[in-house]
């Protein structure tokens, strides 16, 4: 059991430097809902049960799917925006 525990800490490390560092914005999501997961697992581990249903539901559900939405609408404004200036100024020129 002892080496499983080093395995989710190694794993909590390396899914926290891998957030920081990772520049694409959905995937760096994806390794942060990891890390909530593992984090879910090493509450539960820890004899901590109400921890670990917080962290799984807070950390890797709502947070997450809040990020989500926030990127897919950064995103949405960025390209209409850009399809906005685009479309426009040339239609102008012709």
């Amino acid at each position: 059991m002892e080496y499983f525990e080093i395995f989710l800490l190694g794993i909590l490390v390396v899914t926290g430097i891998c957030t920081f560092f990772i520049r694409n914005l959905m995937a760096s999501l994806i390794v942060y809902m990891a890390y909530s997961v593992v984090m879910s697992v090493v509450w539960a581990l820890l004899k901590a049960p109400d921890l670990a249903i917080t962290e799984a539901a807070v950390g890797a559900g709502v947070s997450s799917i809040l990020l989500f939405l926030t990127v897919r609408k950064i995103r949405s404004i960025k390209e209409s925006g850009e399809s906005g200036e685009n479309g426009g100024g040339d239609e102008k020129e012709k």
